[in-house]
C-alpha cells in the first residue's frame, strides 16, 4: 500500500499485515508506550477463560492473544486472514491450531463457540457490521462476545494530546521500527475514524447482540466491550 487506506479492501488490507507480520508484537508494543500486554491481560480477565470453554480468537496476529487462553486450559482457535500473520504465529506458537478465516465469511458451523473474542481486528474488516453478525451466527445461544479495540479517551485534555501522538508521533516511531510505516500511518488514521465506546455499543446491539457492556482501560484509549448472544 503507498499510503493508509481506510476503504480497507480485504486484500490490500492482508497485505498490509502480512509486511509487518514478523515484528509485529515489538512494534506494538513501541507503538502503544508497552501498553499492549496490559490491555491483554485486562482482555483475558474480562473473557475469563476455563478448560473445556471453545474459543474463536479473531485478528489472533501471532497468536500473543490466544496463548493464556490455551494456557488456562480453554480450546482455543487462532483465526486470521493474513497468511503472514498466521506463518509468524505458527512459528511462535506451533501447539496452537492457526486457521485462515475471514471475519465476514467464518469458516465455523452455527453456534459452535462458547465464546468469541477479537483483538485489535474489527477496526480492520471491511463491513464490521456484517463480521458483528458473523461473530453472533458462531457463538451458542448464552455465549458471548469479547471486543478490545481502540476507543476514544474520555478526559478531553487528553483526549487532544493522544489524538496528537497518534498523528505525529506514532508514524515517526513507525518510520524508525517498522519496515512498513504505512501500515503504522494507517492504524493512526483507523483510529481516529473509528467509533466511539457509545457508538460501537450501538452497532453490536443493531447486530442481535443483548446485555452491551465496556470497560475502558488506560482513560479509554482502550475499551473492551462484551455482550451476550440470545
Amino acid at each position: 500500500m503507498s499510503r493508509a487506506n481506510l476503504n480497507k479492501d480485504p486484500d490490500e488490507v492482508a497485505a498490509m499485515f502480512d509486511g509487518v507480520a514478523k515484528r509485529y508484537d515489538l512494534v506494538n508494543d513501541l507503538l502503544s508506550l508497552g501498553r499492549t500486554k496490559a490491555w491483554r491481560r485486562s482482555t483475558t480477565a474480562i473473557i475469563a477463560p476455563k478448560a473445556g470453554m471453545k474459543i474463536l480468537d479473531l485478528a489472533a496476529g501471532t497468536g500473543s492473544s490466544s496463548q493464556p487462553l490455551a494456557a488456562a486450559g480453554a480450546d482455543v482457535i487462532p483465526a486470521d486472514f493474513s497468511e503472514g500473520m498466521l506463518a509468524a504465529g505458527r512459528k511462535a506458537r506451533p501447539h496452537l491450531p492457526f486457521t485462515k478465516a475471514d471475519a465476514l465469511n467464518l469458516p465455523f458451523k452455527d453456534g459452535e463457540f462458547d465464546l468469541v473474542t477479537i483483538s485489535f481486528g474489527l477496526r480492520n474488516t471491511n463491513d464490521f457490521d456484517l463480521a458483528l453478525r458473523e461473530m453472533l451466527r458462531v457463538t451458542k445461544s448464552g455465549g458471548r462476545i469479547v471486543i478490545c479495540e481502540f476507543s476514544a479517551p474520555v478526559w478531553r485534555p487528553f483526549r487532544t494530546i493522544y489524538t496528537n501522538y497518534l498523528m505525529r508521533a506514532l508514524p515517526f516511531i513507525a518510520r524508525k521500527t517498522s519496515s512498513n510505516p504505512d501500515a503504522y500511518v494507517y492504524l493512526a488514521e483507523s483510529i481516529r475514524a473509528w467509533p466511539n465506546q457509545v457508538a460501537l455499543a450501538e452497532h453490536i446491539t443493531k447486530a442481535g447482540w443483548l446485555n452491551v457492556g465496556w470497560q475502558n482501560l488506560t482513560g479509554g484509549v482502550v475499551a473492551v466491550h462484551s455482550a451476550v448472544a440470545p
